[in-house]
């Protein structure tokens, strides 16, 4: 039996994402890179409580010109000296490039799976976008859906719904999913 995660997404999750006419965008500058509040916290909870914690993020901005490769990279290194985090797993591509591994595909997670030692069916997925839950679903993940009240699609099915990062740490510890 693999060992237990939780997989999270990073902006909208562990990191503020700037919402323009109801949707969520990532940073594009470092000096713009929030980590919130209650990462910090619930991210101790979940891993006092012996989870494995990867994140898995989406970042077309790279792929689509917008961002450079090595800004995203300091992103993630400020995120992994502050967090417990035992692997950030990043798709590159742009939404066009049909790879295996952009959310709502499951590649992140079952390559993260295969490297860590986990146990997909014993693990939970939290984000908060419909393709978090639907890359979660797919990799056969429980899932918690953090509703950040964006003017788009809501996700199907999601095992629990909270509002914010350290509730679903909580639901996480106290074993409140479906």
């Amino acid at each position: 039996m693999g060992r237990q995660a939780v997989f999270l997404d990073r902006d909208g999750v562990l990191v503020r994402s700037e919402v323009r006419d109801g949707k969520p965008y990532a940073p594009t500058r470092l000096e713009d890179f929030e980590i919130l509040p209650d990462s910090i916290e619930a991210t101790a909870l979940l891993d006092e409580a012996g989870y494995v914690l990867v994140v898995v993020t989406n970042q077309p901005d790279v792929g689509n010109g917008a961002v450079e490769r090595e800004i995203v990279e300091a992103m993630n290194a400020r995120l992994a000296e502050v967090l417990p985090l035992k692997a950030i797993k990043v798709c590159y591509h742009g939404q066009g490039e049909g790879c295996a591994c952009r959310k709502p595909k499951p590649g992140m997670l079952i390559e993260a799976a295969e490297e860590l030692g986990i146990d997909l069916s014993r693990s939970i997925m939290v984000g908060d976008r419909w393709n978090d839950i639907d890359a979660g679903h797919a990799a056969g993940c429980k899932t918690v859906f953090i509703n950040r009240n964006y003017g788009e699609r809501r996700p199907d099915r999601p095992g629990a719904v909270s509002g914010s990062l350290m509730e679903a740490a909580q639901i996480i510890v106290g074993d409140g999913l479906n």
